[in-house]
C-alpha cells in the first residue's frame, strides 16, 4: 500500500471540495456502494494480519498468507492505514451525497464515523505505553498464538512458526516506538510499567521447552489430523529454537527497556500528566460513548447513578437483615461469607456454575427474542499469564464453525465474586456478547465487513447491549427468589456506574490511583482503565442510551410496542454509533405507527 493517496484519488477529493463548495450537484460514483465497501473493508482488513486472523475474513492461499503475519508495529504501517482512511472518507463523503438505501446509509455512516476516529486518534496513539498490561505486545502475542491462531491442519503450523520467527522484529519495533515516545517525554505511570515488567518477567521463567508459545503449539496439535509424528516432533523443535535463539532474546531487551524507563516514572495516573492528554482524553471518550458528551457531564450522571442503585441496594439488603454500615461494607461481608472453600480447588465448580448460568440463561430468554444466534457458547478460563490483570471477556466464534463463542473468565483468587457470577454470565454470554456478536456474524442481509465489524461502533453499542441485557435480567424477574444473586446483579450496573466517576475522575479531575481505588474499584480495574481512558465510560451510557430508546418506542407505539421486536431492531442493525441507532430505531417505530 503506497504511503501517499494515489493522484487520482487525491483528484477525486479535490473535485468534490470545488463542487461543494460551488453547490454544484456531486457526481455519482461510477462503482455501486456495496461493492465498493465491500472491496474497500477488504484492503482495510488487510492491513492487519491478525485482524484477518481473527475474522478469518478471507479464503484459501490469502489467507493462509495473512495467518503467518505479524503486523509491523511502526510508523509506516500506521501511515499506510492513514492514508486509506482518508481515501475511504473522500469517497463515503460521495456516496452519503448521492442515493443511498437506509441500509446503505446506515452502513456508510458506521464506516464514516470509524474512519474519522481513526484520524483523529492517530494524534495520540504513542501516549499509550506498547508494554502496558493488557493491550501490551507481550499479551497479545501471546494470546494470538496460543488462543485465536488456527491450527486445523498442517499448513497452519507452519504459520505459527512464521509468526513465531517473526515476533523478535515487532519486540524490537515496540521498543523503538517506546523509546520515541520517552524521548518525548511521554511515559507510563509507574504502577502500569510494573505491571507489564512482571509479566514478562514471568514469561521468562520458564525454560524454552516449558515455554508458552511450545508447550501451546503441543498441545493445540496433540490430535491433528495429518500431521505425522515426525513432523510434529520437529515443529515442536522449530520452535524451541526460535524461543531460544529470538523470543527470549527480545522480552529480555524489553525488560532491560522497562527497567531502565522505571526511575524516570511517577505515579501520576491520568491523561492530563502527558502533552495534549486533555484533547487525548476528549477524544478517547468521543471514541469510546459515541458522542459529544464532556467529561463533566459524564462524572455528573456516574454519581447520580450510583446514588440511585446504592438505593435499590440497600432495600435489598434490608430484606437479608442487614441494615448496619454503609452499602459497601455490608455487601464486603456478605461477599466475604459466600467464599467456597479453598480446598479442594473451587475454580473447576465454578466455571461449571457459569456454564449452568448461561443455559439457564438460554432458557429465560427465549421468549424476548424471535432470533438467537445458531453458534454455540462455552465457558473457558482466562489463560494464566494474563488472568491476574484481566477482566472476563468474550470471543466470537469463527464463521466456519471451528471455533464456538467463548466467555473467558478469570478466576486468579483467592476470592471470588460469587454473587456476580449469574450477572456475569448473562453480560459476557446470554443474552449479552453473544447474543449480540454471535448473530450479527451469522447476519446474511449485513454485508461481510459489518458481519464482522471491521468497522463498527465503538464501544458504546457493544458494551450497552451487555449491560442493558444484565439490566433486562432484573427487570425480567430472573433474580427472584434469589435476594443474594439480585444484589451481585445491583452490584454489577453499581460497579459500571462507578466507573463513569473514576475514569473522568482519573483523566480529568486529577485523581491519583489511589483515589480510585478508595471509591470502591479494584486495582486491576483501576489500572485498566488507566491504559485504557474512557472504555469504561462505554457501558453506563450505552445502556442509558438504549433503556432511553426503548422507552421512546414504548411511548410511541403503545400496545403495539413488542420487546422481542425492538431486541430485533437493536440486534439485527449490528454494532454502530450511537447516533445511528437511534435513527434506526425511530424508523422502525415510524413504520409500526404506519
Amino acid at each position: 500500500m503506497p504511503r501517499s493517496i494515489p493522484q487520482t484519488l487525491a483528484r477525486l477529493a479535490a473535485a468534490l471540495v470545488v463542487a461543494l463548495a460551488a453547490g454544484c450537484a456531486v457526481t455519482p460514483p461510477a462503482q455501486p456502494f456495496d461493492a465498493w465497501s465491500e472491496s474497500f473493508a477488504a484492503n482495510w482488513v488487510r492491513l492487519s494480519p491478525e485482524r484477518a486472523t481473527f475474522s478469518q475474513y478471507f479464503q484459501g492461499a490469502e489467507q493462509d498468507t495473512l495467518d503467518g503475519q505479524l503486523s509491523p508495529q511502526n510508523a509506516e504501517r500506521r501511515e499506510r492505514e492513514l492514508s486509506l482512511a482518508r481515501q475511504g472518507l473522500a469517497m463515503l463523503d460521495r456516496y452519503l451525497a448521492g442515493a443511498l438505501t437506509a441500509d446503505q446509509r446506515n452502513a456508510a455512516l458506521t464506516m464514516q464515523w470509524s474512519l474519522q476516529r481513526s484520524l483523529a486518534g492517530a494524534e495520540f496513539e504513542d501516549l499509550n505505553f506498547p508494554f502496558n498490561q493488557l493491550g501490551g505486545l507481550q499479551v497479545r502475542s501471546v494470546n494470538l498464538l496460543t488462543q485465536s491462531h488456527p491450527l486445523r491442519r498442517p499448513g497452519d503450523v507452519q504459520s505459527y512458526l512464521s509468526r513465531l520467527s517473526q515476533l523478535p522484529a515487532r519486540v524490537d519495533e515496540a521498543i523503538a516506538r517506546s523509546r520515541t515516545a520517552a524521548a518525548r517525554g511521554v511515559l507510563p505511570p509507574r504502577f502500569i510499567l510494573e505491571r507489564g515488567r512482571g509479566q514478562i518477567e514471568a514469561f521468562l521463567k520458564s525454560p524454552p521447552s516449558d515455554n508458552l508459545f511450545v508447550t501451546a503449539l503441543a498441545s493445540r496439535t496433540e490430535k491433528m489430523a495429518g500431521l505425522s509424528v515426525q513432523d510434529r516432533s520437529s515443529a515442536l523443535q522449530q520452535a524451541q529454537t526460535l524461543v531460544t535463539d529470538g523470543v527470549r532474546p527480545a522480552f529480555e531487551r524489553a525488560l532491560a527497556l522497562m527497567n531502565e524507563l522505571h526511575p524516570r516514572t511517577t505515579d501520576d495516573a491520568g491523561l492530563w500528566r502527558l502533552p495534549g492528554g486533555e484533547r487525548a482524553y476528549a477524544q478517547a471518550l468521543a471514541a469510546n460513548t459515541t458522542t459529544p458528551m464532556s467529561a463533566d457531564e459524564i462524572h455528573t450522571i456516574g454519581l447520580r447513578e450510583v446514588a440511585r442503585i446504592e438505593g435499590e441496594m440497600d432495600r435489598v439488603l434490608k430484606t437479608l437483615g442487614r441494615s448496619q454500615g454503609s452499602v459497601r461494607e455490608r455487601m464486603a461481608a456478605l461477599r466475604t461469607e459466600l467464599q467456597p472453600p479453598a480446598d479442594p480447588d473451587p475454580r473447576p465448580m465454578l466455571i461449571a456454575r457459569f456454564t449452568d448460568y448461561v443455559r439457564e440463561a438460554q432458557q429465560r430468554a427465549a421468549p424476548l427474542f424471535n432470533i438467537t444466534p445458531r453458534a454455540p457458547v462455552e465457558v473457558q478460563r482466562v489463560p494464566a499469564l494474563t488472568e491476574r490483570t484481566a477482566s472476563a471477556y468474550y470471543t466470537t466464534p469463527t464463521p466456519d464453525g471451528t471455533r464456538p463463542g467463548i466467555f473467558w473468565a478469570p478466576l486468579p483468587g483467592p476470592a471470588f465474586n460469587v454473587m456476580g457470577m449469574k450477572s456475569l454470565a448473562i453480560h459476557e454470554a446470554v443474552p449479552g456478547h453473544h447474543f449480540q456478536l454471535a448473530l450479527q456474524q451469522e447476519q446474511a442481509g449485513l454485508p461481510r465487513w459489518r458481519q464482522q465489524r471491521i468497522f463498527g461502533g465503538g464501544s458504546a453499542h457493544a458494551e450497552g447491549w451487555a449491560l442493558y441485557a444484565e439490566r433486562l435480567a432484573i427487570d425480567e424477574g430472573w433474580y427472584a427468589g434469589e435476594p443474594q444473586a439480585l444484589l451481585g446483579a445491583l452490584d454489577s450496573q453499581l460497579f459500571r456506574a462507578r466507573r463513569l466517576v473514576v475514569d473522568t475522575g482519573l483523566h480529568a479531575k486529577r485523581w491519583t490511583r489511589q483515589q480510585a481505588i478508595d471509591y470502591g474499584i479494584s486495582v486491576s480495574e483501576v489500572e485498566r482503565y488507566v491504559v485504557n481512558p474512557g472504555q469504561a465510560c462505554a457501558y453506563m451510557i450505552g445502556m442509558l442510551h438504549i433503556l432511553a430508546l426503548r422507552e421512546e418506542a414504548k411511548v410511541a407505539l403503545g400496545a403495539r410496542f413488542s420487546l422481542p421486536a425492538f431486541h430485533d431492531v437493536v440486534l439485527k442493525t449490528g454494532s454502530v454509533p450511537l447516533d445511528v441507532l437511534s435513527s434506526v430505531v425511530r424508523q422502525w417505530v415510524k413504520t409500526q405507527q404506519a
